[in-house]
């Protein structure tokens, strides 16, 4: 790791100012569980890293009218074992237990995990499928909102310009009625990485389908928002056919990378399998 200058601003204001100052040399950091690692190994430089651990106001849990918002340093524990989390947003908690071990969950944070965009973490399918956004903050830009599922550009890029800073998550409630579900592929050791996961939520009225979001992580360089399986089933009646029908559209929308969890095509063909999983759940 090679030298660089560490920040503790005290306020957003000062965070913001130092982002806007180093531009693409500066990193805001928060848990530092992946950023640290990714120095060590010279994956990533950077001459300026900004500590965020002193400044307040970007981390809590709280209901608003618009639905649940999530600060961006609040550690996956928090949102895991949060009551307000399991009442309002149930499938959080769920997600954010699977993230890798409780050492890590207390000290990793919701703002960084989506910031570093590692396509196989847990927590993006999840969001993207109970329409979460996000909130950017920059000293010239003022704020703005990104839907999380445009949040994500490509294999750990993200829409996030420099001098930008994440500070916020916000989850809409979910629609009256509607089920969520989150499964992942564990071949290896519980806090590996999966093979394929995938998130769901969708309502069911009269049979017929209602608001389904489908979501995959680990199945490409981003998370995919399964908008053709989406698109097959909306309207349609709630039937084991139709969902095997819908599911198999997945092979032609991911692109997983080969690794020790799996060849592609065997990835491929998961992510067909926990996808239809996935539907069973919500649907039937």
């Amino acid at each position: 790791m090679r030298d660089f200058y560490f920040h503790v601003p005290n306020t957003l204001d000062e965070a913001l100012a130092l982002l806007e100052e180093h531009q693409d040399d500066g990193r805001p950091m928060a848990g530092g569980t992946a950023l640290v690692v990714l120095m060590k190994q010279s994956l990533l430089d950077a001459d300026h890293l900004i500590s965020l651990a002193k400044v307040p106001g970007l981390s809590g849990i709280r209901v608003e009218s618009d639905g649940l918002h999530i600060g961006a340093l609040t550690h996956h524990r928090e949102v895991e074992m949060s009551d307000v989390v399991k009442q309002h947003a149930p499938l959080l908690a769920d997600v954010y237990h699977h993230v890798a071990t409780v050492r890590i969950r207390n000290v990793a944070t919701v703002g960084g995990g989506l910031a570093h965009a590692d396509p196989a973490q847990d927590p993006p399918p999840g969001l993207i499928a109970l329409d979460a956004k996000v909130k950017l903050q920059s000293k010239s830009g003022g704020e703005r909102i990104v839907p999380i599922n445009e949040l994500f550009t490509d294999y750990y890029e993200t829409a996030i310009q420099p001098g930008e800073l994440l500070t916020e998550v916000i989850v809409p409630a979910l629609p009256a009625g509607a089920k969520a579900t989150y499964i992942k592929f564990l071949p290896r050791t519980a806090d590996d990485y999966a093979t394929v996961a995938v998130a769901a939520r969708a309502q069911v009225e009269n049979g017929t389908v209602r608001n389904l979001r489908v979501a995959l992580g680990a199945a490409a360089p981003t998370p995919v928002h399964a908008t053709a399986v989406q698109d097959a089933l909306e309207g349609q009646q709630a039937t084991a056919e139709n969902i095997r029908r819908a599911a198999e559209a997945v092979a032609d929308i991911v692109d997983p990378l080969e690794d020790f969890r799996g060849s592609s095509d065997y990835k491929r063909d998961m992510a067909v399998v926990f996808t239809r999983r996935a539907l069973e759940r919500v649907l039937l």
